[in-house]
This record gives C-alpha cells, structure tokens and sequence, in this order.
C-alpha cells in the first residue's frame, strides 16, 4: 500500500521494524527538537506506526529514506498532514547519517513529484520552524516562499514555505 520510490541515491519506501533502533535513536536526540523530540522509545513506536498510519487513512504519507545500495535508513521525508495541520505538507527529518549531502532535498523533490504527478495536488506547503535555520535554507533551495504563519499549540509559530506549483520552473527540479 506504502508505494516505493527511488532517486539517484534514495530509496523512498515503508518503515520495516529493522528500521527501529535508527528512529527512536533519532526521536530521542536533540536533533528532534524542532520535530517534537526529545522522545521515549515508546514514543517513537507509536510515530513510526503513524507514519504508516496517514498512508492508510489519507492515501498519502512519509517514507522512510534508506540508503539505496545499503538499506541503511537515513530519514524520513514526504508528506505529513496531521490532523490539526492547515494543510499537506512536505515535511523531512534526516538522520545523523543522512545530513549534509544533499539527500533531504533529493528526498523531498521527490515527494513534491509525487504530490504533484500522481496525487494531482497544485499547491503544498512546508511548515518550518523561523529557528530551524537549515530547514529553512533547503525549502528557498526548493523555491517555495514565504506564506504567512500557523500557530500550533505545541509547536508554536511555524512559518508557511509555499512550494512551486507543477507549472513552475525551478532551477531545484534537476537536484
């Protein structure tokens, strides 16, 4: 039901339980600050089960981003639409293992496509946290702009990148 995708260097595809250990080390750390972390290993167990979870309900969702010669999983990235969110978004959250080399934009042009190409969407957007300064940096690398605000009850105000539309050329496309 989870369909697969691939990039040059990507796999885009479900969440295997193998994937894990690599998650909650993920949620547990301070790199999943601006995702709602630090969390408990129990907590999680219950978001990855989400991320499978929003395929089921909406038809759409994120994958887990693995390595495409190794398997070794390096984030996750796709379109995240909870059920408070104003809207889909693609949202991305990389592993210690996955960042710095390009894969979260790689990973998220691919998503955008699929929004795009097989879902029929027009418009989607990115929430990104005004301090969360790298997010911030590779969704102006993907084109989107500016977009107003959404206030969150937990996260707070989260600034709103909308993307390129289909019909927009970007120079980000070919990444």
């Amino acid at each position: 039901m989870i369909p697969t995708l691939t990039t040059e260097r990507l796999t885009m595809r479900a969440p295997r339980l193998s994937d894990f250990d690599t998650y909650a080390e993920f949620r547990a750390s301070d790199r999943a600050s601006f995702v709602g972390g630090p969390n408990t290993r129990r907590e999680a167990w219950q978001q990855i089960c989400a991320i499978a979870g929003q395929w089921a309900l909406r038809g759409y969702g994120r994958w887990l981003v693995a390595d495409r010669e190794t398997d070794a999983p390096l984030g996750v990235v796709g379109i995240h639409h909870p059920e408070e969110w104003p809207e889909a978004e693609i949202g991305w959250s990389m592993f210690a293992a996955g960042e710095g080399r390009g894969l979260a934009q790689e990973a998220a042009l691919a998503s955008r496509r699929y929004a795009y190409e097989t879902l029929g969407r027009t418009t989607i957007i990115s929430l990104i946290d005004p301090a969360n300064t790298r997010s911030v940096a590779l969704g102006r690398r993907m084109g989107c702009r500016p977009d107003g605000t959404f206030e969150h009850e937990v996260f707070g105000t989260m600034h709103v990148w909308r993307h390129p539309g289909p019909g927009e050329a970007t120079t980000t496309e070919t990444a």
